[in-house]
């Protein structure tokens, strides 16, 4: 397995680029222990008395909710911005302004915004840890963890696999930051998509440099076969400012289980969610869906990011350390 190890001590969470292999791998040993809290078996309250400010300037659900169920299953607590359009966002406060004030109020910030960059904006803005839950077409580097999460519950490995992304790669933050990560891992990587909504070049470009092998194609399901992880992706209306071009994309895939007869037995199909067609509901109850056990993983791997950002150990041994319910 290649080790690419282009990060630095974590304050927060802005990219990939922030963890290393190795941590990437603590992290997920350490979801793993917390699985039993996830899932609400065990109490473990190790934030008890920090708070976790949740910043979305852009809608959102299973990321705000499992963060805010993260902190909550650890003990600590949450205070939300709410709506945008009833907060002082609307008078004009400047994200700088709003910032300093909510990191007055908390031990860590969760963040989704509009703007690529706002998360790096945020954290050379404050003293405590920022963690990216998107930033425009940017970077989701939580999601990532998730992800990486949910491949090695599947295949009990990161290194080596053969993963398809497909539909939006062009503003799909979700895989702009996973192909990062799978490249370190050695992953063979497949992009299908429309033409229109390729991944960038300029993506392109630093995934090669890092010797990842890239397969570029609008022909998803001849490509599955042999695929590992097929990560489908909605085609993102709300990114098109053109309709006429969104409607040109709409509905390239549409992922059915017939599609899925001569595939890997192993194979998993994974979803960042919402959904709108490009998987249909004939797949859910097939071996390969992961979609929504990838969204509950969103729990498990924020809890573990809370703890490693807050500086708060995990015990090897969460039955003994934990208490019932």
């Amino acid at each position: 397995m290649p080790v690419v190890n282009r990060g630095k001590a974590v304050t927060g969470l802005i990219t990939m680029d922030d963890l290393t292999n190795e941590e990437i791998l603590e992290i997920l040993a350490d979801a793993e222990r917390l699985l039993p809290v996830a899932k609400g078996e065990l109490y473990l309250p190790l934030l008890q008395g920090r708070i976790l400010g949740n910043l979305f300037f852009e809608p959102s659900t299973r990321t705000r909710m499992s963060f805010e169920t993260a902190m909550k299953r650890l003990g600590g607590d949450v205070v939300n911005l709410g709506d945008v359009k009833t907060s002082s966002v609307v008078k004009g406060e400047t994200l700088f302004d709003t910032i300093q004030m909510v990191d007055g109020y908390t031990d860590i910030i969760a963040m989704r915004h509009p703007r690529q960059g706002a998360a790096q904006y945020a954290q050379d803005s404050a003293n405590v840890p920022i963690l990216n839950g998107g930033d425009g077409a940017g970077h989701h580097p939580t999601q990532t963890m998730l992800d990486l999460f949910t491949i090695k519950q599947a295949h009990g490995r990161l290194d080596g696999l053969k993963v398809i992304l497909a539909g939006d790669l062009r503003y799909g933050r979700t895989v702009h930051s996973l192909s990062h990560a799978l490249t370190r891992f050695g992953c063979e990587l497949v992009f299908a998509s429309p033409e229109l909504l390729r991944m960038p070049s300029e993506i392109v470009a630093d995934l090669s440099d890092h010797g990842a092998k890239i397969t570029e194609t609008e022909d998803l399901y001849s490509m599955m076969n042999d695929a590992d992880v097929v990560y489908m992706t909605r085609i993102q209306k709300e990114r098109f400012s053109d309709e006429d071009e969104y409607a040109k994309v709409a509905g390239a895939y549409k992922l059915h289980a017939n599609h899925l007869t001569d595939v890997k037995s192993g194979m998993i199909i994974m979803h960042p969610l919402p959904r709108v067609d490009e998987i249909h509901p004939s797949v859910d109850k097939t071996r390969h869906a992961r979609y929504f056990e990838q969204a509950f993983n969103g729990v498990v791997a924020r809890m573990a990011l809370l703890c490693k950002l807050l500086h708060v150990p995990i015990p090897n041994d969460v039955t003994k350390a934990g208490g019932a319910l």
